[in-house]
């Protein structure tokens, strides 16, 4: 099996610019990307490993690249239990630009986490999905369990 750079990049910027769209974000594909990575990196934080690679299994090659950027399985995992904690994670992971990323709004923060888990719907099965809300603390499990459906 050959490995196409080419297309992988040409797929992860149609997803990207796609995404964009979904967010509302007008044209703004950086914020859209540094929204979606910090997403996917408090995600990652607080599932088990084992989650987190038959996740990735499912995922495209674009997609992959942006889950495991800076993975660090020594790293110990925060302990996360309600929705503003898991915004607070997300928001650390975004850096400095989460100021403007999430203006200041929890309720944007959360609309942005759950457009994100119903545009990853696409590659994600649905048992794949419910395992990873299992997984979660009770507070967090709506994150994930509002959004089985699309």
């Amino acid at each position: 099996m050959g490995l196409n750079f080419n297309e992988y990049a040409k797929d992860g910027n149609t997803f990207l610019k796609d995404y964009t769209k979904e967010m509302n974000l007008g044209t703004d594909t950086d914020k859209a990307g540094r929204i979606l990575s910090a997403i996917l990196h408090a995600l990652r934080d607080i599932i088990p490993p084992e989650e987190s690679l038959q996740l990735t299994a499912q995922l495209p090659m674009f997609l992959k690249a942006v889950y495991v950027n800076g993975w660090n399985l020594r790293k110990e995992k925060p302990k996360i239990k309600h929705m503003a904690e898991f915004i607070d994670l997300v928001r650390q992971h975004d850096g400095p630009a989460a100021v403007n990323d999430f203006e200041y709004s929890d309720e944007v923060a959360e609309q942005y986490i759950d457009t994100t888990f119903i545009y990853l719907r696409k590659y994600i099965s649905l048992g794949e999905m419910e395992d990873i809300r299992d997984g979660l603390p009770k507070d967090l499990k709506s994150m994930i369990y509002s959004n089985l459906m699309f």
